[in-house]
């Protein structure tokens, strides 16, 4: 259990990997490796939690704004 920390923050973030597992291309592909490898559902969807939160400090770190990754099928030649 998880009891540490702003109980805001941690409901937002909680929320965010629900929602981000769903429809961001990148937790989506996390989410599934953890499953795949014989994680819990839970322990997957806190892991995606926590990689949100080191990206949200990485772009707060670098002052830069998020930007969803191009599908492979729209680069330009």
């Amino acid at each position: 259990m998880v009891w540490g920390g702003r109980a805001g923050v941690r409901t937002a973030l909680y929320l965010a990997a629900l929602c981000g597992r769903r429809w961001n291309p990148q937790l989506r592909v996390f989410y599934e490796r953890l499953l795949a490898a014989g994680k819990p559902k839970k322990v997957a969807l806190i892991a995606c939690a926590r990689k949100l939160l080191t990206i949200l400090n990485a772009m707060l770190r670098d002052n830069t704004r998020w930007e969803a990754p191009v599908p492979a099928s729209q680069h330009s030649c």
